[in-house]
């Protein structure tokens, strides 16, 4: 099939993908074992032209096509050979997406026909959505590097959705998050990075189907440059703008980014785009058995990240969402980007091209440091500057505040900034990215109010999802009208927030639990998009909300809380006092034997830094009480001329600063109490 407008030539190996240019596109298409690539152009449903690309350089399929303008509809063709038992699922009757596709004309659908084996198989263009031709944007400039201060996790479409404040049109796009009442919300709260869910174009996996679920989360991606229609309706062109508002408004912005797997899922699943490409070349295949995928993802394949052409899309991907404006990256199941045929190495090519790029390594680049494979656990293993989720901060303070014996000191660890991982190889307190709840999992309000998972709702008879969720529910399972237990769970959520803000390392808070969001006992509710999800913004806490931009603030104030460095319990600068000191309630020092006491469930940090005798110096003081008991302490002596003053407490709504009236100050029963030294 061919159009006698659209002539083609052999064209240029690269760069990858289809360029616009004044008179024509030139396409450049990776496929090892393929034995023709076909460039097909559609009006409406009708496919207008199917073009071979006739020159081929290596593994790369090129040619130059005349007459194609911007906005024009394609997919691609490729034939070779089908042979599943060596990798190979070539069928010409499927169209697919260009892997560096940068727009869509709508977004993914599953459908069983685009699973058929080849004998089966009819054409498959009317099921597939059509990439469509841009021409390539300038790059933007990005914020300043720096560490970002406090994360603000938010998943695009469950944020917008019901927020009053956000244009009806705008509602679950990414445009919303641009709308003066977001930004006036974020600027409340304190967050200074925004770290957006994937936003790439996916498909649900093929069960959610049957049940009549779809994917809410966007984990499922099969292209890395498009983003999903639904969330960006109008390109990478909404993309930016509401980047440029969010990064007017002072804010950075970072990607969660899903390089470890696509949703062409396992040896059933649909092909869309890479598999139809090469099966065999861009993903990982048993070495004994080429026919079956090794899937270190748990979502039935994993992309081949150390071979060439397969780092190379992740590279240009990553450069393509740079260029739009995103100040770094949050990497989904990061291992994978590090495994090697013998396992995770920290120096596997990708790592090492991304370490070695001016672009990306001027980012903020962070780890989910798991994935589901062997040695797949690799939290404290990435290299500087790799920041890295902290799930072991997430469960050590749950721990803590659900009351359970023996984990005092562990705590103590994580809110120090969790020097056993992290103190190696140049890095310091903000390499771990703390956090206590995330989109993964209970919510901060769930986490008090339902002892285990209540996942029904997922099709699964509450089979998925994990079973250590570490919670607590106050003494009642679920929703309760008791005023009682409400106020406990109120309390023990601000207690958690609390501790978040003062912990040393980056605190990471996932949107919606600054204000009491719920899943309704949910722990993996990816699988909801409705309004399981969706923020509820009319039953927002105010006066929770109202705390947690008072704890970004006194963060922000206080160099105790942010430094950059392990405790060591030395004296600072020569001035007399110790950078740490642990304390009992009783004023004295914690001694080794008192770790595992119940005194111990009220426990005293002071922190001091101080460049030098002259310089500006900052001291406080961090109370926890987990106890179900007022509890009065003893405060240590204040230096000459100077006074505790209670800054922040987490039992309270509203709290003026003051002076303490003596030094033995009383904290109410599971609060985090904060006092500084003015």
């Amino acid at each position: 099939m061919a159009n006698p407008i659209h002539a083609v030539t052999a064209g240029a190996p690269s760069p990858l993908g289809v360029t616009l240019a004044n008179d024509g596109v030139n396409v450049a298409v990776v496929s090892q074992s393929a034995a023709a690539v076909w460039f097909c152009l559609f009006e409406g449903e009708a496919e207008i032209a199917r073009l071979a690309l006739p020159g081929r350089t290596g593994d790369v399929f090129h040619g130059f096509v005349a007459g194609v303008r911007e906005g024009a509809r394609y997919g691609l063709r490729a034939d070779g050979p089908f042979q599943p038992q060596l990798g190979h699922r070539f069928d010409p009757s499927m169209l697919l997406v260009d892997p560096y596709a940068t727009e869509l004309d709508r977004p993914f659908v599953y459908d069983a026909r685009l699973g058929l084996p080849r004998a089966e198989a009819s054409d498959t263009a009317e099921l597939m959505p059509k990439a469509i031709v841009r021409r390539t944007l300038p790059s933007v400039r990005r914020s300043p590097k720096r560490a970002p201060g406090v994360i603000y996790e938010v998943p695009v479409k469950a944020f917008t959705m019901r927020h009053p404040g956000v244009p009806a049109k705008l509602r679950g796009t990414i445009a919303g998050l641009a709308a003066p009442a977001v930004i006036e919300h974020l600027i409340r709260i304190g967050v200074d990075t925004i770290e957006l869910m994937p936003l790439a174009a996916w498909i649900d996996e093929r069960h959610l189907a049957k049940l009549g679920l779809a994917n809410a989360w966007g984990y499922n991606p099969v292209t890395m440059l498009a983003p999903d229609p639904r969330l960006a309706p109008g390109g990478m062109a909404e993309v930016r703008a509401t980047l440029a508002a969010l990064h007017d408004a002072g804010f950075r912005v970072l990607l969660d980014v899903v390089l470890n797997h696509t949703g062409e899922g396992d040896d059933l699943g649909p092909t869309l785009s890479l598999r139809g490409l090469d099966n065999a070349l861009y993903y990982r295949h048993a070495t004994d058995d080429p026919s079956r995928m090794i899937n270190d993802t748990g979502c039935g394949n994993t992309l081949a990240l150390d071979r060439s052409a397969v780092m190379q899309l992740a590279l240009d991907a990553l450069r393509h969402w740079s260029r739009a404006g995103f100040d770094g990256f949050r990497f989904d199941l990061a291992p994978v980007l590090g495994r090697l045929p013998g396992g995770f190495s920290p120096h596997a090519p990708l790592l090492t091209a991304i370490a070695q790029d001016t672009e990306l390594s001027g980012g903020v680049l962070i780890a989910e440091p798991w994935d589901v494979g062997p040695g797949g656990y690799q939290l404290g293993a990435f290299p500087a500057p790799w920041g890295e989720w902290n799930d072991r901060y997430r469960d050590d303070v749950r721990e803590f505040w659900r009351g359970d014996p023996g984990v005092v000191g562990k705590f103590a660890t994580r809110i120090a900034g969790s020097s056993d991982i992290f103190d190696q190889g140049g890095r310091g307190p903000s390499h771990s990215v703390n956090f206590i709840a995330a989109h993964d999992g209970f919510t901060l309000a769930d986490l008090t109010s339902y002892a285990a998972k209540h996942n029904a709702a997922n099709g699964e008879q509450n089979r998925d999802g994990t079973d250590r969720n570490l919670s607590w529910n106050c003494g009642t399972e679920g929703p309760t009208a008791d005023p009682a237990v409400l106020a406990d769970r109120r309390r023990d959520v601000r207690a958690m927030l609390a501790t978040l803000m003062v912990s040393r390392g980056t605190p990471m808070l996932t949107a919606g639990d600054e204000f009491g969001r719920t899943q309704k006992g949910n722990n993996n509710a990816y699988a909801q998009d409705n309004a399981i999800t969706w923020l509820n913004w009319v039953a927002a806490d105010e006066a929770m909300i109202g705390l947690v931009g008072r704890l970004v603030a006194l963060r922000g104030r206080h160099r105790a809380l942010t430094a950059d460095q392990f405790l060591t319990g030395d004296d600072v600068a020569g001035g007399g006092l110790k950078d740490a000191a642990w304390l009992r309630s009783d004023g004295q020092p914690m001694l080794p034997e008192d770790w595992g006491q119940p005194l111990a469930d009220v426990l005293g940090l002071t922190l001091f830094v101080s460049d030098g005798p002259q310089s500006d110096s900052d001291r406080v003081v961090l109370w926890f009480n987990r106890t179900y008991q007022p509890v009065q302490v003893s405060m240590p002596a204040a230096r000459p001329s100077k006074h505790w003053q209670r800054e922040a407490d987490s039992s309270q709504d509203l709290l003026e600063s003051a002076s303490l009236a003596d030094d033995r100050p009383e904290l109410a029963a599971r609060s985090v109490v904060v006092f500084s030294e003015i």
